[in-house]
């Protein structure tokens, strides 16, 4: 089963605000209806609406002349207009009218209002003469001609007027009966001709304003989401700001929160146990070296006592692991290059010892300033010789060179470390020969030296013979150089 992936919270806005829309537009045609319910407005078709009742209601007498019933749907109809006024004709001459007809409509007629089926007679804009509608329909008393309005004058109108006017003619079969099977298509395209801009316009002004709303709307969750990809270790106890993220996402903040402070109070647990762990081995180490040294000089208890001193080594950088953890101590600005030579000649008798020549070279003249805690860089250059004395091959010779660039490196002429072992060298504990001395910390006490100073550990790689690993340091007042080719740590 394939994990569903994750929904763009854009794209869900958006689908959701057209689906919000179209409810909107519904809700805006229904308030509309219930407005114009309530303010009753007079439509032009109630025009129409008068020449039906009166259709249904003409008859003739038994002399042939023209009245109108009194039928309930023209007397409702009345009630609802009481200004119904109407003139009705045959074509024999007999006429019935009602109401007050205004003086222009009293002699409408003649052959162009009989060949007329049915039309809407009109003033000018500003006229107060009352609309009418006029049909020659076909009665119970015959076909007659109608001319009738539901107000007497434009100034019976005190609210809205409305005019709608609709002609549908739809296409019929032999016996007059709509046929639906051409009609239904042709008002489908209508229907979807009316709705189509609409849904259109409203999609379009979604896809073009929507992303706008969310960035808007996500800019503290954006804010909060890059400073929580800046935690590291070094700041891992930082809470990440709630007071700009919406309320929605505030919970998930808060929770991260609280896993981040869980996170660091283990870590710190860890740290003290090991720190602890690290100070108590020391007294029974120097116990069993006190005890060593009173043994007879025999090959046994000289393997023991230089197990002694590994396991003494070993416990003083889990110390100083733990002690870089809190980053302790003020810095200085120091001359690299004094440092570097320092430490090389402090470092000379135990390389000559091992089997090495020990050189140092310097490729400028003029002093290196770094901002640095003297000690911890002397531990980190120091490690990095002792663990070239440790692989170097106990020949040939080992250099300390110092450049201008902020950079400590240190080559020996051993066998060099394997393309696929330079990243894990730097990893706690681990030994790229299972069977040496060391503990395997060394390294990894170097780089992270090196990271407290805003700098880095390299391990280069070129057609040299044996390992070159450089130690790079923000010169005070120049710009850090680009990393050279190595495999970084």
């Amino acid at each position: 089963m394939k994990d569903p992936r994750p929904r763009s919270l854009q794209w869900v806005l958006v689908r959701r605000l057209i689906l919000l829309q179209a409810a909107t537009f519904v809700a805006f045609i229904a308030l509309l209806i219930a407005i114009l319910t309530i303010a009753q407005p007079r439509l032009i078709i109630d025009n129409e609406a008068a020449i039906k009742h009166l259709s249904e209601a003409v008859a003739r007498d038994d002399g042939g002349g023209l009245y109108v019933r009194d039928t309930e749907e023209l007397r409702a109809f009345r009630d609802d207009f009481p200004s119904l006024w109407f003139v009705i004709r045959d074509g024999a001459g007999h006429m019935v009218r009602q109401g007050s007809v205004p003086p222009a409509y009293a002699a409408a007629g003649g052959a162009l209002m009989t060949n007329i089926g049915r039309a809407t007679l009109r003033f000018d804009q500003g006229d107060r003469r009352p609309e009418a509608a006029f049909a020659n329909v076909d009665t119970d008393a015959g076909r007659v001609q109608i001319l009738a309005s539901s107000i007497a004058s434009r100034d019976e109108n005190d609210g809205l007027e409305v005019e709608i006017s609709v002609n549908v003619d739809t296409a019929k079969d032999a016996n007059g009966n709509p046929d639906w099977l051409r009609v239904l298509p042709v008002l489908a395209l209508l229907i979807l001709g009316l709705l189509l801009p609409i849904i259109l316009v409203m999609g379009v002004a979604t896809l073009v304003t929507t992303p706008a709303v969310v960035r808007r709307s996500l800019a503290g969750l954006i804010s909060t989401a890059d400073q929580a990809g800046r935690i590291d270790i070094d700041n891992r106890a930082v809470q990440l700001e709630t007071a700009r993220v919406p309320t929605e996402i505030a919970p998930m903040v808060h929770a991260f929160n609280n896993a981040l402070s869980r996170l660091d109070e283990g870590y710190d647990q860890r740290n003290r146990f090991l720190t602890d762990a690290a100070h108590e081995l020391r007294t029974p180490i120097a116990i069993l070296r006190t005890r060593a040294e009173l043994l007879q000089e025999d090959p046994q208890s000289a393997s023991l006592r230089k197990d002694i001193e590994r396991l003494s080594h070993l416990a003083q950088q889990l110390l100083d692991r733990q002690v870089l953890e809190h980053g302790s101590g003020s810095r200085e600005t120091v001359d690299l290059a004094a440092l570097a030579r320092t430490i090389a000649a402090d470092f000379a008798p135990l390389a000559f010892e091992a089997g090495y020549e020990l050189d140092f070279e310097a490729r400028t003249t003029r002093p290196v300033p770094v901002l640095v805690q003297a000690q911890q860089i002397e531990q980190a250059v120091a490690n990095l010789l002792r663990n070239a004395v440790e692989h170097g091959g106990n020949r040939g010779t080992i250099t300390v060179l110092v450049d201008a660039d902020g950079g400590i490196e240190i080559h020996d002429e051993g066998p060099g470390i394997p393309e696929a072992e330079r990243d894990r060298v730097f990893e706690p504990f681990y030994r790229l020969r299972p069977r040496s001395s060391g503990a395997g910390l060394g390294l990894n006490l170097a780089r992270e030296i090196a990271r407290l100073h805003a700098g880095r550990v390299d391990i280069l790689f070129g057609a040299w013979v044996g390992a070159r690993i450089r130690l790079q340091l923000p010169v005070v007042g120049v710009a850090q150089p680009a990393a050279p080719s190595a495999a970084s740590a």
